[in-house]
């Protein structure tokens, strides 16, 4: 089989990968570039980071590559749409936002004429996105890593959506090999998004010891924390998950206020930096379900490769 390109408004990717967006900087400019250099689009982890350091990344990788860039970033993180607002100014590709919805995105899109690509986990939520002028959807099931939206499997998503809608379609959740690609597209999705084989990349920017710790990952190791964002949250089991699980998680002394509403049953811009800096013990390690499948951390070009090889493969 040989994969289709991906087009997102003006935008041709030649493969038809998206590389998830994983915060607090798990994927920054480095990361972003490869992606994009290799073909696909690939994205900056914008929540969290003050502005300056958003558009530092983004000078970056604009200076890596001249692929498509775009940045990810979390509806419900507090400075929003002053980090899509600062991504356009720099002139980013696309936006793509999850974790909650935005009308008001679509807005600065328009003006700009910058692709909006929200993360949706419903029919209704893609058709209101297409409605208001969305240039794709992200489709992401249960399988993925981080905030969810739905326990529905992407499996069972995405034929429905691409039913329901005009405008491109992306799978998100799950997808870690050739053949989760080529399945994918069978039912009819447009492209995949990918974060977790992304994260287990030489240029991803999780301290060694995070990356060790994906490798160990075993399929009974995942589990559904409650997110202060209100949302469950997909993760690696460790001590500080645990605690979240039983209810014992520290809470913040002082708020940061990083977020529109937080439950505040922790920090969770703390605990994602703890395990982007290498402390897997009170860090929080968001990861996809099927983390397990991976055994090796490689560089973005010979993850394409290999991805490349065994699309190749499957008649």
């Amino acid at each position: 089989m040989k994969l289709p390109e991906l087009r997102i408004g003006h935008l041709v990717a030649k493969i038809p990968i998206i590389q998830g967006g994983m915060a607090v900087r798990i994927s920054t400019a480095r990361l972003a570039a490869a992606v994009a250099e290799a073909g696909g689009v690939g994205l900056i982890a914008a929540s969290g980071m003050p502005l300056d350091e958003l558009r530092h990344e983004i000078r970056l990788a604009r200076s890596l590559t001249k692929g498509i860039i775009g940045i990810n970033a979390m509806v419900a993180a507090r400075e929003f749409a002053s980090l899509v607002r600062t991504a356009i100014e720099e002139g980013i590709d696309l936006v793509v936002a999850g974790a909650g919805f935005s009308r008001d995105m679509f807005g600065m899109g328009r003006e700009s004429g910058t692709p909006i690509v929200p993360i949706v986990s419903s029919v209704k939520l893609a058709k209101i996105s297409e409605s208001l002028g969305a240039a794709a959807v992200v489709v992401e099931g249960k399988e993925a890593g981080g905030h969810l939206g739905t326990d529905q499997s992407m499996r069972v998503l995405v034929p429905e959506i691409k039913k329901a809608v005009k405008i491109p379609v992306i799978g998100a959740g799950g997808v870690i090999t050739g053949r989760d690609i080529v399945e994918v597209m069978k039912l009819g999705a447009d492209g995949v998004q990918m974060g977790t084989r992304f994260a287990a990349s030489e240029e991803s920017n999780a301290a060694p010891a995070l990356k060790e710790f994906y490798l160990k990952a075993r399929p009974e190791d995942v589990v559904l924390i409650k997110s202060p964002v209100g949302l469950p949250g997909r993760a690696v089991k460790n001590p500080f998950a645990e605690k979240i699980l039983e209810g014992t998680a520290p809470t913040p002394d002082i708020c940061k206020a990083c977020l529109k509403h937080c439950e505040q049953n922790f920090c969770i811009i703390d605990a994602l930096t703890r395990a982007q800096q290498g402390d897997v013990e009170t860090g929080l390690v968001f990861t996809g379900e099927y983390i397990h499948k991976i055994d090796d951390i490689l560089p973005v070009k010979e993850i394409f490769a290999r991805l490349l090889k065994e699309v190749e493969e499957i008649n």
